[in-house]
């Protein structure tokens, strides 16, 4: 082991671990980060820990830690963004560490070193720094729980209630499914190193039945809030279980495509979504699959990594199979990835190193064109800072960082990775966020009119003004819910452009202020170019009605 190459891929770490910093203080994005902002947010103004309300409704779809974890860091640091980014930064950073820790325990301190490095660099990593959804918490809380289970092997009956605690948050972050990650794995291994007996060992039952234990707040909460209340109109339909939708619907439902939330199915998606998504390490990552098929390339691999790569083979082959496919979902298995990727990467040598660091330097150059392509036609305030900051990153790569070494290369993407999260965090997300009209209007709202009582008109989709906005969002469904509250004092509706002429007409709306749109992440052409930028912007507005 070469000391100066583990203290450079720490160093690499750290800096990563650094440059995402400003991702903390960015706007919430929505649709999935603004709506379980907003919800998180509910919990502390209606002071209910076990009912879920988005949407100026019942809401019945994902588990509750993903709001518990938000709202308790809320009720720290007040209602923020920051506060709302926090905990995700802090559980990722803790999963990272449980996967160094695995990696290290079979390999060696600089596979988990690399495997870090690569998971903290890789795209969707990035991206879902910023736009905090759920998947971070999962994918820590399952990578703890497969830590702690292999510790169980040969260790104490402290990491079988470890792993179980883990297993069961990852549980009530996504649902039941993630046991696969969990535990298919390690089927697989001891089928495949014939242990046939841990099989039948009680401690992997006792395992099962704490993970039970643990998921028994959901439960009451869902019975409570649903079971006890089939009158309440969810999916538009009264008698619906929140325990059947936990157990059932929402995993083996989605999967088959039966249930009451559909999708539409493409066995390929993963493929071409893992080539985007784990950039800049996507074509080595798909290079290491293949390598790994070859007998020979596995004999002297230690045999708890089939732990590792089927525990990835089997999700990756479900997600790929189910009709209800969405990127983030990949998230789950990057730790996998990573650590098969960093494999993969110390065995390169002579002619296969010198091809993968062409391929990889052209890959890197394509980021850093793109990145410019970018900065020419948006149109950013700070034009030249941005472009300092791709010709600063461009040149330290390729100048600064030397060499035909496997530091080279992991130094290389790594130095690329840190430029493209510093031009996403500081300049690209806050100038696009310009364009989310529900944030805008709730901050304008908080700044100019603290003491109104915001409402939102036929338009259920207003997440981030939800989350920004001061105080509970009233959702009014159609004009008949406006008659019922249009006296009320300080009342103040953000509607959409359609529902204008009919505000101005019937009830003497008057205009506060006007909040241009875009559906920031469905980026178009038009929308990047600063010239075409206005042909697809929509508008939103706050209005009084008198």
């Amino acid at each position: 082991m070469n000391l100066k190459d583990t203290t450079l891929y720490k160093f690499l770490i750290v800096l990563l671990a650094f440059a995402s910093i400003p991702a903390l203080f960015g706007g919430v994005m929505e649709p999935d980060g603004a709506l379980y902002a907003s919800m998180s947010k509910n919990i502390i103004l209606f002071k209910d820990w076990f009912n879920l309300y988005g949407r100026g409704a019942d809401w019945l779809d994902k588990p509750h830690l993903t709001f518990w974890i938000s709202a308790a860091f809320f009720k720290v640091f007040g209602i923020s963004s920051f506060a709302y980014k926090l905990p995700s930064f802090l559980f990722g950073l803790l999963g990272v560490w449980y996967f160094y820790k695995l990696a290290k325990d079979i390999y060696d301190e600089k596979t988990g070193l690399i495997s870090a490095l690569i998971f903290l660099s890789a795209l969707h990593i990035i991206t879902s720094t910023f736009d905090v959804r759920a998947e971070i918490y999962l994918t820590t809380f399952t990578f703890a729980s497969i830590y702690h289970f292999y510790k169980a092997h040969n260790s104490s009956f402290w990491h079988i209630v470890a792993g179980a605690f883990f297993a069961a948050c990852a549980i009530l972050i996504k649902g039941i499914f993630v046991l696969i990650p969990v535990f298919a794995g390690f089927i697989i291994y001891w089928l495949f190193t014939k242990q046939y007996k841990q099989l039948l060992n009680p401690k992997w039952y006792v395992a099962i039945a704490l993970i039970f234990v643990f998921i028994t707040p959901e439960l009451y909460a869902l019975y409570t809030q649903f079971d006890l209340h089939p009158e309440k109109v969810v999916f538009d339909r009264t008698g619906v279980s929140g325990l059947k939708f936990f157990f059932w619907d929402s995993q083996f439902g989605r999967f088959f495509n039966n249930g009451p939330i559909k999708g539409k199915g493409d066995i390929s998606f993963f493929l071409h979504t893992t080539l985007w998504a784990f950039l800049p390490w996507s074509i080595l990552f798909y290079a290491a699959v293949v390598n790994l098929f070859k007998k020979k390339n596995r004999e002297n691999l230690a045999p708890e990594s089939i732990i590792i790569w089927a525990s990835a083979a089997v999700t990756f082959l479900i997600f790929s199979l189910s009709k209800f496919q969405l990127p983030h979902y990949i998230l789950i298995i990057f730790p996998q990835f990573s650590i098969i990727t960093a494999l993969f990467i110390q065995k390169l040598e002579g002619k296969m190193l010198r091809t993968f660091l062409t391929i990889q330097n052209i890959v890197l150059a394509l980021v850093l064109i793109l990145l410019t392509v970018i900065w020419f036609f948006f149109g950013f305030e700070r034009a030249y800072a941005v472009l300092f900051l791709i010709l600063a990153g461009a040149i330290f790569t390729f100048t600064y960082i030397k060499g035909k070494e496997i530091k080279t290369l992991i130094g290389r993407s790594a130095a690329v990775s840190i430029t493209l999260a510093l031009f996403l965090f500081v300049f690209f997300y806050p100038a696009i966020l310009k364009y989310q009209s529900g944030m805008q209007a709730g901050n304008w709202l908080k700044q100019h009119y603290p003491t109104a009582r915001p409402a939102v008109l036929n338009y259920i989709d207003a997440f981030s003004f939800d989350f920004y906005a001061p105080g509970e969002v009233k959702y009014l469904h159609n004009y008949a819910d406006l008659d019922k509250v249009k006296d009320l004092n300080n009342l103040v509706i953000y509607v959409s452009e359609a529902e204008l002429p009919k505000l101005k007409r019937e009830y003497h709306a008057e205009i506060l202020e006007t909040f241009e749109y875009f559906h920031i992440t469905k980026l178009t052409g038009k929308f990047l170019n600063a010239k075409t930028r206005k042909q697809v912007l929509e508008h939103f507005y706050l209005v009084k009605v008198h």
